[in-house]
């Protein structure tokens, strides 16, 4: 994949700039879309996004915000938020690699002016929202975030942000505090409409591929530990517990992402890895229908370091060399009788007009407290025509900056299970899943659980083109959001 080589530097940087609300409590809902659901999507359209996506996570490894080497391109989901009062529509990628919240705003300079999602861009500014309010240098958020001298904050600045990303591109702009409107739950499968303010940034100057109209969204909804995104923000006001979860419906397109308690299904956990900016587990072993992969020494302590990088914006799963040939060696030996043939020159292909399930084994991975991921074949399996199948397992070619190989898992093994991301134990866990059925989340504030189903949700509150997207629930759970 050559996703190591000539990759650019990444630069966050929280600094200060010179420039001339409302709560509510209950569970919030937002409807996600999939951007490569309902149309022919190409193989190199697959692996051009997860190439992309991965130069954002080796670039940012050792950067205490997160980054991407092309947001456009490097995000799977993307959902709605109407910001601002009056409230306007907004449309920004879901990404679990990444903190900031932010949209591009009226002073941005090659800034997209369009999409071919099929979606319209808007450019945000903070002078027609009467509660939009700019956030200074002397403010807590600021000083919390920002690491430079303290006495560079004089009257009148702002707090502003910059980021360069792995491709070259770049973004700065400055914080501002706003209205956000979403969908609160009120009640087992009911909504009502809520506000609150939470601290974004305001996109002023884009360059690069961000000025791109391919793919293009008005901004970022990052999910990430730092204290900037918004689910931080969100627990550290004590309003939201600090934790995630999707189920992705790996068959009928649909499913949920939650923030907040998920009380059912009931899910078993493995440890974070401490001191990581991705979300990493520990991998014990690897098995194929019972039958042990061997993990060379070097591949476990490297795990036992770095672990395995779980990022549901990644589209496929991605092994060290060793790992990947024993895999492909036990999967194709369920077909002696059939040859695969090469796609894109790295997809293992075959013609297969039965049950893929019947056809293929199981794959077994192992973690830390005894935490299994069971991967069907119809799950590592994708379909390219309707007898033609392609394997997404991927030898990594993925090196961290000591030179270890790394372990990717993305949205293909993760799909027909609820995954649940929990900042406040540490721990991440699953358990396997029909997502397109209904969960069960607890209101912080009453007490209360609802039972929330994505279609009661997304067919009431979001019209789009179905060519583009699938429903995807997104909602959460908090007793309000920050003031």
């Amino acid at each position: 994949m050559g996703v190591n080589n000539g990759r650019g530097v990444v630069l966050v940087i929280i600094g200060f700039v010179v420039l001339a609300a409302s709560s509510s409590s209950g569970n919030v809902v937002l409807e996600v879309h999939h951007k490569f659901a309902g149309r022919e999507t190409t193989l190199k359209e697959v692996i051009s996004h997860d190439a992309n996506r991965h130069r954002r996570i080796l670039s940012a490894a050792d950067l205490p915000l997160g980054g991407d080497s092309r947001p456009t391109a490097a995000a799977l989901y993307f959902t709605r938020l109407q910001i601002g009062s009056p409230p306007k529509d907004y449309h920004v990628q879901v990404d679990t690699g990444s903190d900031l919240l932010w949209v591009n705003c009226i002073e941005c300079e090659n800034c997209p002016k369009e999409s071919d999602l099929g979606i319209p861009l808007r450019l945000y500014d903070p002078k027609d929202s009467s509660t939009a309010k700019k956030v200074g240098c002397d403010d807590d958020f600021c000083k919390s975030t920002f690491t430079g001298p303290s006495d560079e904050c004089k009257a009148g600045m702002l707090c502003a942000y910059g980021v360069k990303y792995g491709d070259g591109s770049s973004t700065t702009g400055y914080f501002v505090n706003d209205n956000v409107q979403i969908a609160q739950v009120s009640g087992n499968r009911q909504t009502t409409p809520m506000s609150g303010n939470v601290i974004l940034g305001c996109g002023a100057k884009q360059s690069g591929q961000l000025g791109s109209s391919d793919q293009a969204l008005d901004g970022i909804l990052g999910f990430g530990q730092s204290n900037t995104s918004m689910i931080s923000q969100l627990s550290s006001a004590k309003k939201v517990r600090k934790m995630f979860s999707h189920c992705l419906d790996g068959r009928g397109g649909g499913g949920i992402f939650a923030i907040g308690e998920v009380v059912q299904p009931k899910i078993k956990t493995t440890p974070l890895i401490d001191d990581q900016t991705h979300y990493n587990i520990e991998l014990k072993s690897i098995d194929v229908n019972g039958e042990d992969i061997k993990l060379p020494t070097s591949i476990l302590d490297f795990i036992k370091k770095q672990a395995v990088v779980v990022d549901s914006g990644t589209t496929l799963a991605y092994f060290p060399d060793e790992v990947y040939n024993q895999l492909m060696e036990k999967i194709m030996a369920a077909q002696p009788g059939k040859k695969p043939h090469i796609v894109e020159k790295m997809f293992k292909c075959y013609q297969y007009s039965g049950n893929i399930d019947d056809g293929f084994p199981v794959v077994n991975l192992h973690f830390a407290n005894s935490l299994s991921l069971k991967v069907l074949p119809h799950q590592y399996f994708f379909q390219v025509e309707d007898d033609e199948w392609c394997i997404g397992f991927q030898n990594s070619n993925l090196k961290e900056k000591t030179g270890k190989e790394l372990t990717l898992l993305g949205d293909i093994v993760l799909s027909d299970k609820l995954v649940t991301y929990d900042m406040e134990k540490k721990v991440i866990g699953w358990t396997d899943y029909d997502c397109s059925s209904s969960i069960k989340v607890k209101d912080e504030e009453s007490g209360n659980v609802y039972e929330v189903g994505a279609q009661d949700i997304s067919s009431s509150h979001y019209r789009c083109n179905s060519r583009m997207v699938l429903g995807l629930l997104f909602f959460l759970v908090a007793a309000c959001l920050i003031n």
